[in-house]
């Protein structure tokens, strides 16, 4: 069988921020599953009665998921973003940047 049909799925799987994304974005939404599940499961306020006893449940908890879904899913998304940045953490404690930038000039000018 043509493995033609998969290519632009592969392809955009290769794009790295495209990547982090998904990956980010299936987590919040895995998140969100488990989260309307527990709300299910606790019934807090007896929403599950509330939900259930309605005549049509399938829309309020596609709602409700799907308002889960896009809150967990965007909030793992950003943070994922705005994690790039980052440098790995090399046990000095944050906070000391300039001060350490600091040290750090004083001690090349003293040795040259």
């Amino acid at each position: 069988m043509p493995d033609h049909q998969n290519r632009p799925t592969s392809a955009l799987l290769r794009i790295p921020l495209f990547r982090l994304l998904a990956i980010n974005l299936a987590i919040g939404a895995c998140a969100a599953a488990i989260l309307v599940g527990g709300l299910l499961w606790l019934n807090p306020g007896h929403l599950r009665e509330l939900i259930f006893a309605d005549s049509s449940p399938g829309i309020a908890l596609a709602l409700l998921l799907a308002s889960f879904l896009i809150t967990f899913g965007s909030a793992a998304m950003g943070s994922a973003i705005m994690a790039q940045g980052r440098k790995e953490d090399d046990g000095k404690g944050g906070g000391h940047g300039s001060r350490l930038a600091m040290q750090e000039v004083a001690q090349r000018t003293r040795t040259h």
